[in-house]
């Protein structure tokens, strides 16, 4: 930046003048100039992961609607160009159709990216799965989802979603471990159904789990009464999902607000949804800033407590993509995990 007082050739005078010049024609057109995308160390893993991650549960065709690979290849691109680099997945987006348009879309740059996958159900159709937890499928699973996406490793491999009398079998976590060793996997995670489950998260050390993904966001603060804590405790890397409480928190839908019969919103009980709508029209008036994009505040909202590394939002093109970017210009500095 060349400083006014600093001035003393003509040269140095034309540079001055054109760099205050483009600074008012940005000014003058609301030209957001793009902030530099943050990263953190996931907990006690060596994986350096940027605070807002690309969730591709929409991937999988849950959402309303269903992906080409070009689409694909416009959303992750467009996260690569922002500076996002992690990705999380599941066996279950689709029979690892998530998964394959991931794979396809990062073939050649695998090395750009952190990608996280999960392990524990049969796909059957939509909104069908089978729950199935034993080792040795667990094994079949991992394999196909290296098949799927076209990977020899998987950054961080999650149990998914899993009831406890699943999570406490020894045989798993270590055949688990032993693909570890072998390189399939370089770190193990804990996706939690519940967000109050602090028995998987207390034991995640245990079996050697680096991560605890859970539900958070403004509409459900539960992690923070004992998981959160623990998480600390045990430092452990935390990826927030659902931080947008499913779209709520864009601010865009109104009480009463409908989802079509292939949007997984729709088989959610209506009268709790519309009570979250009411909730979000009050956080938009008296917590989120005049000027404020209300998606934006959500994730930052997230991302700024001490126990989370990332957000992992959906995103249906580049253009969520890059104002679920735009939250790092909310982002405090100072947090623990920071690099």
């Amino acid at each position: 930046m060349f400083m006014e007082a600093a001035v003393t050739c003509p040269s140095e005078f034309r540079a001055w003048r054109i760099y205050r010049k483009q600074r008012l024609f940005n000014y003058k057109s609301n030209i957001k100039v793009e902030a530099q995308m943050r990263y953190r160390t996931l907990g006690k893993t060596d994986l350096r992961v940027s605070v807002v991650g690309i969730g591709t549960w929409q991937f999988g065709g849950e959402w309303g609607r269903t992906y080409e690979q070009e689409e694909v290849n416009a959303i992750l691109g467009r996260g690569k160009e922002l500076g996002i680099n992690l990705i999380d997945t599941a066996e279950c987006y689709g029979d690892h159709l998530s998964e394959s348009l991931i794979g396809e879309s990062i073939r050649g740059s695998r090395e750009d990216w952190i990608v996280a996958t999960k392990f524990g159900h049969h796909f059957h159709r939509n909104f069908e799965r089978t729950d199935v937890y034993e080792a040795k499928d667990v094994v079949s699973q991992l394999e196909l989802s290296l098949k799927a996406l076209k990977t020899d490793y998987i950054d961080l491999y999650q149990f998914h979603s899993g009831p406890d009398v699943a999570f406490d079998k020894d045989e798993l976590w270590n055949i688990l471990n032993k693909q570890v060793e072998a390189g399939k996997i370089r770190h193990l995670g804990i996706s939690i159904g519940s967000n109050l489950n602090i028995h998987q998260t207390s034991q995640a050390s245990k079996v050697n789990a680096g991560a605890i993904q859970v539900v958070y966001n403004r509409l459900d603060r539960n992690p923070e009464k004992e998981v959160f804590p623990s998480c600390i405790e045990q430092n452990l890397g935390v990826l927030a999902r659902v931080p947008l409480a499913s779209g709520l928190l864009s601010g865009k839908y109104k009480p009463g607000a409908k989802f079509a019969a292939d949007d997984v919103r729709s088989r959610r009980d209506a009268a709790v949804l519309d009570k979250h709508m009411q909730e979000v029209e009050a956080i938009k008036r008296d917590e989120v800033p005049e000027g404020t994009d209300m998606a934006a505040w959500a994730l930052a909202w997230c991302i700024n407590n001490p126990a989370v590394t990332s957000v992992i939002p959906g995103c249906k093109d580049p253009a969520q993509v890059e104002a679920n970017a735009a939250a790092i210009e909310l982002v405090e500095a100072g947090h623990p995990q920071d690099v």
